[in-house]
């Protein structure tokens, strides 16, 4: 996947950065499910493993959720075990989705900026999957934000998206959220990663968000690219140091 591609570079990049070790295991794209679960199996059990991910999307003929499975949730660094969910849900100490975490860093600088507080904010997140969306509400919902989820079948988004003092839109619809719906000074974080050909035929990377429209309205506002990408790469890094602190303590 050539986004994957451009993804994980970076990945490996930082950590090397800042004096991690980064080892990438590619398989071919026709490779049995069985030989990802056996690699998986391999990590879990070396020792001088803090951190798996499995960069995702896989081929289609591999299943995503039953991959995640096999990580040792302790070296589950993406945060996407069912386990590390589960915690993260009823309020438990988990290695948390590294997008959602960038976010969530960034909105509480964005209220501290202004001597606020997120607690009784009230919060849209736009797109209900299991990397963002569901997470990032979880994430609010612990900061005591009043947080509502809107998805495809959301009923009037632009009212909801008018009340709300925080926005993040992870939908993947190129501009979805217009500029003209955004609350005077609210706090807009756009996941999207979108891309599209311009008039001229050439392509470019777009959020759900329209920037222009909403960043005069918005009182802050991520760009894309160069907004949440940067935060998850780091959040990754936080995750490792995490799950290999905690090994250590065991």
């Amino acid at each position: 996947d050539p986004a994957s591609a451009v993804y994980v570079g970076s990945k490996g990049k930082a950590t090397r950065e800042v004096g991690m070790i980064s080892n990438e295991h590619r398989l071919p794209a026709e490779a049995p499910e069985a030989e990802l679960l056996a690699l998986v199996a391999r990590l879990n059990a070396d020792t001088a493993v803090d951190g798996i991910l499995v960069q995702l999307p896989l081929p289609a003929h591999i299943d995503a959720d039953k991959v995640i499975a096999a990580i040792d949730p302790a070296k589950d660094v993406d945060g996407f075990h069912p386990i590390n969910a589960g915690k993260l849900a009823i309020g438990q100490k988990a290695l948390v989705p590294c997008t959602p975490s960038g976010c969530l860093l960034m909105i509480r600088e964005a209220f501290q900026a202004i001597g606020g507080d997120i607690s009784g904010a009230e919060a849209l997140v736009i797109g209900r999957s299991s990397i963002v969306g569901k997470p990032m509400a979880a994430l609010l919902t612990a900061a005591s934000a009043t947080v509502t989820i809107a998805h495809s079948r959301t009923r009037d988004l632009a009212a909801h998206v008018a009340r709300a003092d925080i926005v993040v839109a992870a939908v993947g619809v190129p501009h979805l959220v217009r500029g003209a719906w955004i609350k005077p000074g609210a706090c807009v974080i756009d996941v999207g990663m979108n891309r599209i050909t311009t008039a001229d035929g050439k392509t470019r990377l777009t959020g759900d968000v329209d920037f222009d429209g909403a960043r005069e309205r918005a009182g802050w506002i991520t760009p894309v690219p160069g907004g949440v990408g940067p935060m998850t790469i780091a959040c990754l890094l936080a995750n490792t140091l995490s799950a290999a602190t905690a090994r250590a303590a065991a």
